[in-house]
């Protein structure tokens, strides 16, 4: 019994931390975009230095991906822009113009811009810089340890049209009682580390009353 705590409470452990690895990367939501349509980007910034702030976030995409035109002014922070021999941004840096984020802190910069209508996914290329001089580089392929986010990028919808904005729009629905799309499996998969963080420690305390209740008797 005390061989099967303890290796209950060491999942336990090891599946808390990656949970907390998994859910601490740079992101820029939403997950998805339809071809030719005007999103609103977040880039989610979460800081993870357990004694120095970050003090400056990095972003950088492909213009045959996404056109990005505005950028939402956030205070403490102040943004540059880099753009390619045509003039179109090709990235973006906001730099800290106080304290940045602390170790308990994140934050979300806003963006917007239009989808290409022929991409089939934007990669985002996050640098995120502390105070202290370290770069983490957010631009691994998938499943990598400190992947690149992605905006998967779906076909426009048959039918769609354009809006006075050239936004897409998605044509009337056929059959209005249709039953509602399934959850996204990233939806699901993205609250993966909680769900086996919860199970260990279900099993660890259960392991751990067995245990003192055998002491007892």
């Amino acid at each position: 019994m005390k061989k099967w705590n303890v290796m209950l409470l060491t999942g336990l452990l090891i599946s808390m931390l990656g949970g907390g690895v998994a859910s601490a990367h740079v992101t820029v939501q939403p997950p998805t975009a339809v071809q030719g349509s005007y999103e609103k980007f977040a880039v989610r910034v979460p800081s993870e230095d357990k004694e120095s702030p970050t003090t400056k976030i990095e972003v950088k995409f492909s213009v045959d991906a996404v056109s990005i035109s505005r950028f939402e002014p956030k205070p403490g922070w102040k943004y540059d822009l880099a753009k390619d021999a045509s003039g179109k941004i090709t990235g973006v840096t906001w730099t800290a113009t106080g304290d940045g984020l602390s170790p308990t802190e994140f934050s979300e910069f806003y963006m917007q811009g239009k989808v290409a209508d022929n991409a089939t996914q934007i990669v985002w290329k996050a640098y995120q810089t502390y105070k202290n001089g370290t770069v983490v580089e957010w631009i691994g392929a998938e499943g990598a340890d400190k992947p690149a986010s992605i905006t998967k990028v779906s076909a426009k919808p048959s039918g769609a049209a354009a809006d006075s904005h050239g936004n897409t729009t998605a044509a009337p629905a056929a059959n209005s009682t249709a039953a509602p799309a399934a959850a996204s499996p990233a939806a699901g998969a993205s609250q993966a580390p909680l769900y086996v963080s919860i199970a260990a420690l279900v099993l660890g305390l259960v392991a751990l009353i067995l245990a003192v209740s055998k002491r007892k008797a």
